[in-house]
């Protein structure tokens, strides 16, 4: 029987075992207790409480703004809904690079105040000493190498990642590097279907993409752009599997329309 189906609670420890026995991961992120509840008894593996709250939850062009506080209040949500999932939280821009003391009391404000199992960093070599920071004190890391979204402004643009040779190799050894310093998973984002298998056979730790082909260990979307909530957002790695948005945006006009109407309430309706 797959691993995942034996366990009633999702661990470090169980993610490595799925990996071994070559079960893929199921990762999606959740900002609130509402779908965290669901994805939970869907039986989601891996809930991650993305920095993409700053797109999706509050409207901000990129993840730059959001902070720890609103990340906190976010992962706190997620975690009161959650039965069996290990939650992950994403560190915000400005709450890591490059201070390893700040990254340390970053995690333990999120681990201490949300209950969740793990923080997820962007980044390689630059990061390492934050990551040794904080595995230090017991809280699981998650990596994240490719396109990093936090770094937008140093890139430009959101094309795809590591095309050229040295970017490819310095991926391929900051992935290495993320995994020796003991990094438990890592989130590839798009970057080339070929780099991102050749990462994942070499890591004995699980890998999980975004825009990286059916190679690696697992996949992670955004809930809001899976389900269709948002529109604006089309990459090709998309997959939208609900239109949420139109099926919401009827549902209320339908009742604005019964209000106008004087249909609702009816007599069955009221007390």
């Amino acid at each position: 029987m797959s691993i995942h189906k034996t366990v009633r609670r999702i661990t470090t420890h169980v993610l490595q075992e799925m990996k071994l026995n070559g079960e893929k991961i199921a990762m999606l992120t959740a900002y609130d207790y509402s779908f965290a509840r669901i994805l939970d008894e869907a039986e989601i593996d891996i809930i991650l409480v993305g920095d993409s709250a700053s797109n999706v939850m509050a409207g901000y062009e990129t993840t730059l703004p959001i902070t720890l506080d609103n990340m906190i209040y976010h992962a706190a949500s997620v975690v009161r809904g959650v039965k069996r999932a290990l939650v992950v939280v994403d560190l915000p821009f400005g709450t890591y690079q490059g201070n390893s003391k700040e990254a340390l009391s970053s995690s333990i404000r999120i681990m201490k105040e949300t209950g969740a199992h793990a923080v997820k960093l962007e980044g390689g070599r630059e990061i390492v000493e934050s990551v040794e920071r904080i595995l230090s004190a017991g809280i699981p890391v998650m990596g994240h190498l490719g396109l990093t979204p936090q770094s937008i402004f140093k890139f430009g643009t959101y094309v795809v990642r590591a095309r050229e040779e040295e970017e490819a190799r310095k991926l391929l050894e900051d992935a290495a590097l993320l995994e020796k310093t003991g990094c438990f998973a890592i989130v590839l984002e798009k970057i080339p279907a070929k780099l991102a298998g050749e990462v994942t056979m070499s890591l004995k730790i699980p890998v999980i993409g975004i825009g990286a082909g059916p190679k690696t260990d697992g996949q992670v979307l955004v809930l809001h752009d899976m389900l269709g909530i948002t529109q604006e957002f089309s990459p090709r790695f998309l997959r939208r599997y609900h239109n949420l948005y139109a099926e919401i945006k009827g549902a209320v006009q339908t009742y604005i329309q019964d209000v106008r109407n004087q249909e609702f309430p009816n007599e069955k309706e009221q007390y």
